[in-house]
């Protein structure tokens, strides 16, 4: 297959300032000579205004200006919509494209919950260390008394420990850590287990095959210890878009999922062009043997500086 280049407006190494998708497509075509044209197929995609709601009617003044205070007047609407589900009990995915707000779409509901009820609990999973610092500092950023977020994961201290299990009323880890370190020690955890209102799994697309199968079980036994306590918490999950990710989610929580996939974030126009280099010399067909090799390394060359020229114009 050859390799994709994606071109987008802004400023390269090798471009004048303001140059457009189309005159930087139109050099990369032009062959001295009457070459073949090395570029198989343009896919054109326009550029997609942003469709914002308004706050749902339930989100706490205090929370609506702390996310103003971040730069967030009002969530998108498939943000809004999947606030909305989870707020109202039912278990959702979104997926939409990387970059639409996911992220919001579950702080909303989760945090709006702990403002209005003092005692409620939330606990979000992510793959990674990582990706959990990154949310933990999001979450904090926006300065909500009583919230008291904190990582729970290999490297806290043991001395922090307890006062998270004691105190912290949004708890962010892995399913590593939640199999290893919450679930045998239920009895320890009783207090936050007993209130917990929202379950967050971020980047859900990535659990699958056999790690995604202990992932499944790891959940099933926290909605067990959570029944035994009585609650039934709402699960929130992210993903990736894919083709199903309602019935992903169902299979991986055990629960009926609704899918939040219309995304309404904005996107700029993007240009994607299928660029097949020219062959090596020596060379005579494609695939010739001794010469694959050569001539695939140069396709992954002629793919790179593509696709950092367009890295960099966007």
């Amino acid at each position: 297959m050859p390799p994709a280049a994606t071109v987008a407006a802004g400023h390269g190494p090798d471009r004048p300032p303001g140059a457009a998708p189309a005159e930087l497509l139109r050099r990369l075509r032009a062959r001295p000579g009457g070459d073949a044209d090395p570029v198989t197929h343009v896919e054109r995609v326009p550029a997609r205004p942003g469709e914002q709601a308004p706050w749902p009617q339930w989100t706490p003044e205090e929370l609506r200006a702390a996310f103003a205070r971040r730069g967030v007047v009002a969530p998108w609407r498939h943000q809004a919509e999947a606030a909305d589900l989870a707020y109202a009990g039912t278990h959702v995915v979104v997926a939409t494209g990387t970059a639409s707000g996911k992220s919001l779409a579950y702080h909303l509901p989760a945090l709006a919950t702990l403002l209005a009820d003092p005692r409620a609990t939330v606990l979000y999973l992510a793959p990674t260390k990582a990706l959990a610092a990154d949310q933990l500092r999001a979450v904090a950023g926006l300065e909500l008394d009583g919230v008291r977020p904190a990582t729970y994961d290999g490297d806290t201290p043991r001395a922090e420990r307890e006062w998270i299990r004691r105190h912290s009323r949004f708890v962010l880890t892995n399913p590593d850590m939640l199999h290893h370190g919450v679930l045998p020690g239920h009895a320890h955890w009783s207090g936050f287990l007993r209130r917990l209102a929202y379950v967050i799994v971020d980047e859900c697309h990535t659990y699958r095959g056999v790690f995604g199968s202990h992932v499944a079980h790891v959940l099933r036994r926290l909605r067990r210890q959570c029944a035994r306590f009585g609650r039934t918490p709402v699960f929130l999950l992210a993903s990736a878009t894919s083709g199903d990710p309602a019935a992903a989610a169902g299979r991986l929580t055990g629960l009926p999922v609704a899918a939040v996939t219309d995304d309404a974030s904005p996107r700029g126009g993007v240009t994607f062009a299928l660029w097949e280099p020219p062959l090596l010399p020596g060379d005579h067909a494609p695939g010739a043997g001794d010469h694959a090799p050569g001539a695939g390394g140069q396709a992954g060359g002629a793919g790179g500086q593509a696709g950092g020229a367009g890295g960099q114009a966007g």
